[in-house]
This record gives C-alpha cells, structure tokens and sequence, in this order.
C-alpha cells in the first residue's frame, strides 16, 4: 500500500515531458508525459496539482489508475509506453530514460507497470502530487 505518490517533472523537450515518480518518499520510476500545451486535450501534461487516482478498467490498458479533478479534461490513465506518441495526455512509466526509434523514450515500460500494479494491488485510489522542478520550459 502506498500512502504517497509524487510525480517531479525534471526535463521539458520537444520529445515530452521526463520525470520521476516517487513512492513513499522512495524514487520508483521514470515517467513521461507529453509536451505542456496549456492542459489541452490529448496533447498536452496536466497542470502541476494534488489531484486522486482511482482504479478503472480501460478497454485499452485493463487494470490501471485515473488521474480524476483535471480541469477540462478526463480518461488521463497512468500506463505502459515508450515515447511521447504512446501518450494522449496520459503518464507513461519506465524503468530508465533511452531512446526508441531515435526518439527520447523511457523504456522496460510494460514490466515497470506491472510491478507498479503489483505495489497498489490492494488499494482502489491514491493521491498524486505533480511538481515541476525542470526549471522552466
């Protein structure tokens, strides 16, 4: 059971948006997100913010999280993915940042999701804090 969840946004590029997300306190893994567009539609991270996950079952995914209280915005999933086009505003997880198909990527992305599952098996919902330490754009 996880009691908290931080995802700190370090890199902001043309090929997505590089972070960690933290755990209890503890680094687990590297995330990607797309570009910041303004919070728009499919295309862009969300805005900084505390905001709950809570578990659904995506047609697409299966098991997974929904970052919910996004403004303007909903069926923002926490999944597997490599690059920025894996994501349609949704928050991808790796095990290491790479490169896939000469594109930035975060890569072992299937088997860090399954272990991510594993360690909130027992839990329907959590909070997630999004801060954003890159430095700017």
């Amino acid at each position: 059971m996880i009691n908290t969840a931080e995802l700190i946004r370090l890199e902001k590029s043309l090929d997505g948006t590089f972070g960690v997300l933290k755990l209890d306190g503890k680094v687990f893994c590297v995330t990607l997100e797309p570009e910041d567009k303004d919070n728009a539609r499919n295309i862009s991270c969300i805005p900084e913010g505390v905001y709950r996950c809570k578990r659904v079952n995506s047609p697409r995914y299966g098991n997974t999280f929904e970052i919910t209280g996004v403004p303007d915005r909903t069926h923002i999933l926490i999944h597997p993915g490599n690059v920025e086009d894996d994501s349609m505003g949704c928050v991808l997880l790796g095990k290491h940042f790479g490169f896939l198909r000469h594109k930035r990527a975060v890569l072992n992305s299937g088997q860090t999701f399954r272990t991510f599952l594993l360690g909130v098996a027992d839990q329907d919902a959590f909070e997630l804090r999004i801060t954003d330490a890159s430095g700017g754009a």
